[in-house]
């Protein structure tokens, strides 16, 4: 795919079963960030987080089901993304979500706690899994933390660790991938407060901290991040919502400014977008305000390759509505939305 077609295109994630369309490509409005949509595929059921390859030529999304698995779409044309051979078994139920680690794919497996490894074949296709590294542990909330529930994987900026965030044990991993064999070890584990229920982990642009959300209690955990020992320290939390806020909040994502000023995070429930600023070294945040986020339930937020606007995808809703970023106090104000039935996430090419 050209650059200039790439600058343009970005791919939105949907339940299936809920009534969503799968995946949808959309062609993106470089002025105003407008998004108008160009075509769809339900090829894989559930395909509730989207990831894509080095040079945008190649789509990934997980199945979200109880045989859970991951499949791939060219994208190189201009209409609905193209599967790329037949979806691939995680071995695991319910993967949440993926990320791409030297030349693999690797999945979060929620419903099993687990993380799987795939080789990413040379036609761009996953192949058959070759490692499922299983987690242990609970948590002490007896409806949420009976066992592991592994929700978010994701390469540090570095490359060299993949970091695996488990919502039922409280805790994350953080493991080496070993290649050719394509299999995990855990390396290192970093315990959190019992019954946050961490969910999503997102780096500072420094490479020296991380942000780690907790769902079940709706603050941000911020970490200090030791890329050459592999160690993730927490140091502080933070709210993500007004004291005094009534009624469950669960928060779903967090975005960090691309300078490191800003810190974002979508809240299911009290349903907003959390802006908290980062001191200059990353290692404090503090929750400035929240803005309605446009919808109901925002599963995902985004922002645009050029740090300029949020996107924010409303699962229950169904609709993603964008959001122009003022520059100075990092507040987002409401620019445009399309219909998005169930929508999930947003990717940008």
């Amino acid at each position: 795919m050209s650059s200039s077609n790439a600058a343009g295109r970005a791919f939105i994630g949907s339940f299936t079963s809920a009534g969503g369309r799968g995946i949808i490509a959309a062609a993106v409005d470089p002025e105003t960030g407008g998004l108008t949509l160009l075509g769809a595929t339900d090829a894989v059921a559930d395909p509730s987080y989207l990831a894509l390859a080095p040079g945008g030529s190649a789509l990934y999304a997980v199945s979200e089901t109880e045989d859970g698995a991951v499949a791939a779409f060219d994208v190189t044309g201009d209409g609905a993304p193209q599967p790329l051979g037949k979806p691939v078994p995680v071995g695991a139920a319910a993967p949440t979500h993926l990320a791409l680690a030297a030349g693999h794919l690797v999945t979060a497996n929620y419903g099993s706690g687990s993380v799987t490894v795939l080789p990413v074949g040379a036609d761009g296709a996953p192949e058959a899994a070759t490692g499922v590294l299983h987690h242990r542990g609970n948590g002490p909330d007896e409806d949420r933390q009976a066992g592991p529930h592994a929700h978010q994987v994701l390469p540090d900026p570095t490359g060299r660790w993949v970091l695996s965030v488990d919502l039922g044990t409280d805790s994350v991993r953080v493991c080496q991938l070993t290649t050719p064999t394509g299999t995990l070890r855990v390396h290192t584990e970093t315990a959190l407060r019992p019954g946050s229920g961490p969910r999503h982990l997102a780096f500072h642009p420094d490479g020296g901290h991380a942000y780690v959300l907790n769902e079940l209690e709706p603050t941000v955990t911020v970490c200090r991040w030791d890329a050459e020992s592999g160690v993730l320290v927490p140091l502080a939390e933070a709210p993500v919502v007004p004291p005094g806020t009534e009624g469950a909040t669960y928060a779903s994502e967090a975005v960090v400014e691309h300078d490191g000023r800003f810190l974002w995070v979508a809240n299911r429930g009290h349903d907003s977008i959390a802006v908290l600023a980062l001191d200059a070294g990353g290692a404090r945040a503090e929750l400035v305000t929240t803005v309605e986020c446009g919808g109901h339930w925002p599963r995902d937020l985004t922002a645009d390759p050029s740090g300029r606007r949020l996107y924010v995808s409303n699962e229950r809703s169904g609709d993603v509505i964008w959001f122009d970023i003022d520059q100075e106090t990092g507040i987002p104000r409401r620019a445009g939305s399309i219909e998005a039935p169930a929508a999930s996430c947003v990717v940008f090419a």
